[in-house]
């Protein structure tokens, strides 16, 4: 499927962000957040998500997160204050005019979801995939491992971790200054905001993607928990995401 054209509104403090639709207007809206170091086609449109969720009647919205894709990418510490990601996401579904409508997100789109909620957005239903508690409960210190990646490019043994992300990063034409200056921007929820969540939300998660999902399914209090096959870099390849979030959102 190809990338539908892109669309842009712009943030609060000016920044020009971009987002993508795939389905009729007339479907139900489902906005979808990506991944760290990611963008909205190759999580969404690439693997074959968004057209399964646009064949089973959501409109689904893609955005790029601000330092991602399509969106400003700018090399000013100022354009990432804290949870701006969540102040976007928030933004958008005013922009859209959103009032019954469902969010969903992986990894680092996960945890905008949840901050979303936590900061007053009220969709019908939620997902967040590949997302775990210590994720959410303590992001601020999670963000060692990227900044090794982003510091200090090109000195990866070949086939570790490391260097798949910075192949990944290359295949999206990723900005390193921006996704630095991003992780600043990441704040920690408290536990007792999470067990506030009054959305039904799913946690969907890969078997082999050990990040504490079933503690961040307990701690939400209208939940469900869902592993489909994979790795926390795998599990977003497989079919078995987007029909675990259509499932979800029936």
């Amino acid at each position: 499927m190809l990338a539908p054209p892109v669309q842009t509104f712009t943030a609060p403090d000016g920044a020009r962000l971009a987002y993508r639709v795939v389905g009729s207007p007339a479907d139900r809206p489902l906005v979808l957040f990506h991944g760290y170091v990611s963008t909205g086609p190759t999580n969404w449109i690439r693997y074959g998500h968004a057209e399964l969720l646009a064949s089973r009647g959501f409109q689904v919205v893609m955005p790029d997160l601000r330092g991602h894709g399509d969106s400003a990418r700018p090399h000013d510490a100022s354009a990432y204050p804290p949870d701006v990601l969540t102040s976007d996401g928030l933004a958008l579904v005013e922009h859209l005019g959103l009032t019954d409508y469902d969010l969903g997100g992986y990894s680092l789109g996960g945890r905008t979801v949840i901050r979303m909620m936590v900061r007053g957005a009220a969709p019908a239903r939620a997902v967040v995939a590949g997302v775990g508690l210590d994720d959410v409960v303590a992001a601020a210190e999670r963000t060692d491992y990227y900044r090794n990646v982003l510091t200090h490019l090109g000195t990866f043994e070949r086939g570790s971790g490391e260097w798949y992300v910075e192949a990944f990063l290359r295949t999206v034409s990723g900005d390193p200054e921006a996704l630095l200056l991003l992780l600043d921007s990441w704040v920690d929820t408290p536990l007792s905001d999470v067990r506030a969540v009054d959305v039904p939300t799913a946690v969907v998660v890969g078997a082999e993607d050990d990040r504490g999902a079933r503690e961040l399914a307990d701690a939400l209090p209208h939940s469900t928990y869902t592993e489909i096959p994979g790795t926390h870099m795998s599990a977003v390849t497989r079919p078995e995401l987007g029909q675990a979030i259509a499932d979800a959102l029936r």
